[in-house]
């Protein structure tokens, strides 16, 4: 997969050494003397763009025109957003991503700004820390396909329906796709006759109205 990343500070570099490790082709760009200083000493120099990641000229030196996704991940939400429309609507990428700096400007990451999906770190956070309170609600881990289908995660909880149930035989709903299972820190394929148990953690990809199905089934309990 061929990836192009606009800002090459903390979020880009880490993020392109991640994606180099994993085998993508990988194309950084960033303008900023001392940052390009660091990010050539964490990923290879001939991978480095050294120019402005919202003008035309610079993405197509990157090779935009062949890649496969952008990430638009600089610190200022306005030039992400200009990045995004070019990719999209200008290169026709077909895969956006953008990172949100300020939470209020959230409303503005949208597909008709070119963003598939926006990495909002605040909202992250805020999701990871409501979950360690709540003792492990459903939670969602990606949205697929402009938000109409999550990927989620949730345990099963004492006495569910699932519990000791194969899961050929739950009565899933039909936009409920059992995607993983997680028991005691190993994989097990979820394939139909693995029986599930106590505890399990389920991964699922669902649409809105079958995670609230798949909560159920799980075991649990309606908020009162």
């Amino acid at each position: 997969m061929f990836v192009i990343i606009v800002g090459g500070g903390n979020t880009g570099s880490q993020l392109a050494k991640f994606l180099i490790n994993a085998g993508h082709t990988v194309r950084v760009i960033e303008d900023r003397p001392n940052v390009l200083e660091k990010l050539a000493t964490d990923i290879p120099q001939n991978l480095i763009i050294n120019g402005d990641g919202s003008s035309p000229t610079v993405l197509e030196k990157a090779g935009i025109q062949n890649a496969q996704v952008l990430a638009a991940v600089t610190s200022f939400d306005e030039t992400n957003l200009v990045i995004t429309s070019l990719a999209r609507f200008e290169f026709k990428v077909p895969r956006v991503i953008a990172r949100i700096n300020n939470p209020k400007n959230a409303w503005l990451f949208t597909p008709e700004m070119g963003v598939d999906a926006a990495l909002n770190q605040a909202e992250i956070l805020t999701r990871l820390i409501a979950e360690e309170m709540s003792m492990g609600d459903m939670m969602t881990l990606l949205k697929l396909r402009r938000g109409k289908y999550s990927l989620v995660e949730e345990k099963i909880f004492p006495g569910a329906l699932a519990v000791n149930t194969a899961i050929r035989d739950l009565p899933l709903p039909q936009n409920c796709v059992i995607a993983g299972i997680i028991r005691q820190g190993e994989i097990v394929m979820p394939r139909g006759v693995a029986t599930l148990e106590e505890a399990d953690e389920i991964l699922a990809i669902v649409d809105e109205s079958s995670r609230i199905v798949l909560a159920k089934l799980l075991g649990r309990r309606e908020e009162s």
